[in-house]
């Protein structure tokens, strides 16, 4: 039995980081240890030249090749989703105890906005249902421009009705 939620739950990112590098014989380092703890203290989608960047604050004999490395274990382990969004930059984020959500993207500046919509989930899950499919993952993004491009290109922002 145990206490208020399930054990599934209670393996924390260390453990599932840990049982992955240990069924690939991978070893755990200071540095990818700096690497990983950067990437998740500093949150929202980081390219692979922002969190060296940072890590090399702390570091600076960490290399880029390293932090390559390093995501792209977090990434196969299911700790970090690579995300491309169109800007041939792959950024990364943090998978753990986060709720699904979407992605608006600014083609202009770049910007990107996570928003969650129980209703749009909802009918993504019923066109499935009627295609008799099973979703199994999804990711879902908005291209356009942010209110402040709108204002720069003299674009009249869409009000929310």
């Amino acid at each position: 039995m145990s206490h208020g939620h399930s054990h599934e739950h209670d393996e924390s990112k260390d453990e599932v980081l840990a049982r992955y590098m240990a069924q690939h014989g991978l070893k755990s380092t200071r540095q990818r240890s700096l690497i990983i703890d950067t990437f998740f203290s500093v949150g929202g989608h980081l390219s692979v030249e922002e969190l060296w960047n940072k890590v090399r604050e702390q570091d600076t004999k960490v290399s880029v090749a390293t932090v390559y490395r390093t995501m792209k274990l977090l990434n196969e382990c299911g700790l970090a989703h690579a995300r491309n969004f169109g800007d041939g930059q792959t950024r990364y984020e943090a998978a753990a105890g986060r709720d699904h959500h979407d992605h608006l993207i600014c083609t202009r500046c770049g910007t990107i906005v996570e928003f969650e919509n129980d209703r749009i989930e909802a009918m993504q899950d019923a066109v499935a249902r009627k295609h008799g499919f099973k979703v199994t993952s999804h990711k879902m993004e908005l291209y356009g421009l942010c209110k402040d491009c709108q204002r720069a290109t003299g674009v009249a922002p869409t009000t929310a009705a």
